[in-house]
């Protein structure tokens, strides 16, 4: 039986819910992170790294470890580029689920936030309170197992909810809420936020997650003959360790 999140010691991590080749660093971080918030301890992470990474991966690790726990509730958003100029649609995205929620919420806050999301006629006003709104929604939503909060493409989320979200992400305080923001390339709209630079595997890993593309073990990888060998270490070369191209690579 898996125990709860709720219940892991702070020093203890997390049991890792899946496999990804080379990522045992980064993985790590999340788990902790989670473990950590649902204990109290509020904290956000942005993963910073070039298309094709494994960013979003990660945020699929982080939504299964909450998963694997007892009432931790998951909440996801995707940046969409074409949206970008369209005020809170990622806000609406993200924070439609628990928008039941709102009306736990302090008046002016409640009011600002739900104009923001289309529930209340009118302008949202003040944009602190709409901000503290966001903060005190996901405290809500955490209340009764805690919460974890994901967002990807996040360089292409509309600046109104990306505003939002950052000042809630400083100020988790003591809320049981982990906040994973992963943002593409070079774009840094997270600043002020803790950050992880996700990079391209490392020849071992990129070979790994070759032979698993290929359907094979690593032992029968490593039973293969010289030219074989040396087929694969071209391979691992030319895609630079980046998984998509790894697995096109393998034809898949």
């Amino acid at each position: 039986m898996l125990t709860p999140l709720c219940d892991i010691p702070a020093d203890q991590p997390i049991q890792s819910v899946i496999v990804l080749y080379g990522r045992a660093s980064e993985m790590s971080a999340i788990e902790g992170l989670v473990a950590q918030a649902m204990i109290g301890n509020g904290a956000a992470l942005v993963l910073h790294g070039d298309a094709g990474m494994g960013k979003s991966a990660l945020l699929d690790h982080a939504a299964d470890l909450a998963g694997a726990g007892s009432g931790a509730l998951v909440l996801r958003a995707t940046g969409v580029e074409s949206e970008g100029d369209l005020a809170f649609a990622a806000l609406h995205q993200l924070l439609h689920p628990v928008t039941s929620l709102l009306g736990e919420l302090p008046e002016p806050q409640r009011d600002a936030l739900s104009a923001a999301l289309g529930l209340l006629a009118g302008s949202p006003g003040d944009r602190f309170l709409l901000a503290a709104g966001v903060l005190s929604l996901l405290a809500e939503a955490a209340a009764p197992g805690g919460l974890v909060c994901l967002v990807d493409d996040f360089q292409w989320v509309d600046r109104a909810s990306a505003d939002a979200l950052r000042f809630a992400a400083r100020r988790l305080g003591t809320e049981r809420v982990a906040v994973l923001l992963a943002v593409r390339g070079d774009a840094a709209p997270a600043k002020g936020l803790p950050e992880l630079r996700v990079g391209a595997l490392d020849d071992a890993a990129a070979a790994e997650l070759l032979a698993s593309e290929l359907g094979q073990t690593p032992e029968a990888s490593a039973g293969r003959d010289a030219g074989e060998v040396a087929v694969r270490r071209e391979l691992v070369r030319l895609t630079g360790g980046i998984r998509w191209r790894c697995a096109r690579a393998c034809g898949r």
